[in-house]
């Protein structure tokens, strides 16, 4: 909607709003009128004080008028002590409609278009209905609070500078009207600015958390450059709009110094001319005070009050009023994709197995200088097209191990090789700072689902095209048919946070199988399944061409496993699960426990 439109829209609910509570709004002006009154017994005083009493020889004459300076200082005290309270009524209904009417729209739009609810997720959502409406309910209990004190301290101010002498509002008004004028032209821009900086503040918000949902995998993958460039985008785009609003800060800077500082300067110049026209030297003190006590201090709060928390409740509120606000077009769903689905740069070929499918020499790791080391001196070589099982109890460094293997962290010593390139390298990416790592597939026990097609999510690590009957005979072999069937089909949008754990690494292990990658890793991928669809995923996975190594979390996996990696933290021990119980007594305790709960 246009700029025009947007304002208008605004104002009508503003004025709806206000309407509804006169009362509260004659009782703010009711106690702003003691606060007029203070500011023109504050000017006048002093003028009084100087010319009927200092001046004229009279101190007792000064010091009287001065006192009703003072007694003008008590009544703004109690003036204010009013308005909070009158405040509190008129801001915290605000708040209250603006939370309701949030949560309206997010429900409606999930009624009305649930595809698009799905898609948007609902960071746009909570950031309304969280820190979008503390800022409505901050920005409009300020403005209030400034605006109604710079109507009643201006009010106060150009009556007393007239009952002092009418000519000195000759010389204050057109630098007032001036600095005012050049200070409302940039409003409007600010408010611009101001909008689509919270649009790039709700895009950078949803995507940074779609992205970290799936950080390890994207890592894993190789999809590092291709996801964060997203984020890069948006983090340049809020560069950009804050660069644009400091210049524009600079120029109500510009306007505000003319407005509240060149009064001053032309009251002060022009002195002279007014003491010969029979103006009184305590009439100059005295609109000198006007200015520098009463006047400029309540347009410099005006100003910068407007200027900041204005254009922002401008922004905000049009957010909550316009029913296509949430979400914008910025917001719309990050396709996390480590790699290219289709067409060029076509990946090379995964290395012919000549060398091991993992290599550790000597491999130390501990996290920080001079923290235990979670693996010391760690050899192993695992073969291509072996099944290796990795077991031992809990925060023995089993996940650590499989990141070191993916390439998540970097040994502290030692190599870790990969198709006999390091691990972490960039060798066996399908193109340089792009594309997944075609040597190995990395599933944590968090699977990663992003926000897409069913297909998508199935066929996000493979760097070419795939077939839908290829699709269907991964799903068939995995079992994962059923749920694929009970989302709608392949080309189902898919909401990542209604699907069970159990559903989620289900369609992960599906999109595994279908990676071409050699090297398949699972760090308790299957952990969220039953003992049957545990059993089902682990043969059909190591069946596949290549080489799979299994984080186990039950005896089963490793008796499935051609080999079997036991971590016990002093010394790391490699056999077949026949073999182990005689080698391992943490083995054989770890295979007593697994019977004893099966």
């Amino acid at each position: 909607m246009s700029e025009h439109g947007t304002w208008r829209r605004v104002s009508r609910e503003g004025r709806r709003f206000l309407r509804g509570r006169t009362r509260t709004l004659r009782r703010l002006a009711l106690w702003s009128l003691l606060e007029s009154a203070h500011t023109f017994l504050g000017g006048y005083a002093v003028a009084r004080a100087l010319d009927d009493g200092f001046l004229a020889g009279r101190t007792g004459t000064g010091i009287g008028w001065l006192a009703v300076a003072g007694v003008g200082a008590l009544l703004g005290a109690l003036a204010l002590r009013g308005v909070f309270g009158g405040l509190a009524d008129l801001v915290e209904p605000l708040r209250d409609g603006l939370v309701r009417r949030s949560v309206r729209q997010a429900i409606g739009l999930a009624v009305s278009d649930p595809a698009r609810a799905s898609r948007a997720g609902d960071s746009g959502a909570v950031s309304r209905l969280t820190q979008q409406t503390e800022m409505a309910r901050d920005s409009f209990a300020g403005l209030v609070l400034i605006a109604r004190s710079f109507v009643f301290t201006a009010l106060g101010a150009l009556l007393g500078l007239a009952a002092l002498a009418p000519v000195l509002l000759v010389l204050v008004l057109p630098a007032l009207l001036l600095g005012t004028a050049a200070f409302l032209a940039t409003l409007r821009p600010m408010a611009r600015v101001q909008r689509a900086a919270l649009d790039a503040d709700e895009a950078l918000s949803g995507r940074t958390g779609e992205l970290a949902a799936g950080l390890r995998d994207v890592i894993a993958c190789g999809g590092g450059a291709s996801a964060g460039a997203g984020i890069e985008l948006l983090i340049a785009e809020q560069e950009r709009l804050t660069g644009r609003l400091a210049r524009w800060t600079a120029l109500r800077t510009l306007a505000l110094g003319v407005a509240g500082r060149l009064p001053v300067v032309v009251l002060l110049a022009g002195t002279p001319w007014l003491l010969g026209r029979g103006v009184s030297a305590g009439a100059v003190a005295g609109a000198l005070t006007y200015l520098v006590q009463s006047l400029l201090p309540a347009l410099d709060a005006l100003m910068t009050a407007v200027g900041a928390a204005g254009t922002r409740l401008l922004v905000v509120l049009d957010r909550f009023c316009d029913p296509e606000a949430a979400p914008r077009p910025h917001s719309e769903p990050l396709a996390v994709d480590p790699g290219p689905v289709s067409g060029p740069p076509a990946p090379p070929a995964p290395p012919a197995p000549t060398s091991p499918a993992v290599e550790l020499r000597r491999v130390r790791f501990a996290y920080g200088p001079r923290a235990h080391p979670v693996i010391d001196d760690l050899d192993l070589l695992v073969r291509p097209g072996e099944h290796l099982a990795v077991v031992g109890p809990s925060g023995i460094g089993k996940s650590t191990l499989i990141a070191l293997i993916a390439g998540l962290l970097p040994p502290g010593r030692g190599t870790v090789r990969v198709a006999g390139s390091p691990a972490c390298g960039a060798p066996g990416r399908a193109a340089p700072g792009y594309g997944p790592d075609v040597r190995r597939t990395l599933l944590p026990q968090q699977a990663y689902v992003f926000t897409g097609t069913v297909h998508e999510n199935l066929t996000h690590l493979c760097p070419g095209p795939v077939s839908r009957g290829e699709v269907e005979r991964a799903t068939a072999v995995l079992g994962a048919d059923a749920l694929v069937a009970r989302l709608g089909g392949p080309d189902a949008v898919v909401d990542p946070g209604r699907l069970t754990p159990g559903e989620r690494q289900h369609l992960a292990l599906a999109a595994a199988y279908l990676s071409p990658a050699p090297l398949l890793l699972l760090d308790e991928a299957t952990c969220h399944l039953d003992p049957r669809a545990e059993e089902r995923a682990e043969r059909a996975l190591a069946e596949r061409p290549g080489t799979l190594v299994v984080v186990a979390h039950r005896i089963s996996s490793a008796v499935r496993a051609d080999r079997v990696l036991v971590l016990d933290g002093t010394r790391a021990v490699c056999g077949t699960h026949a073999e182990l119980p005689a080698r391992s007594p943490l083995y054989r305790d770890l295979v007593g426990l697994w019977n004893a709960q099966g």
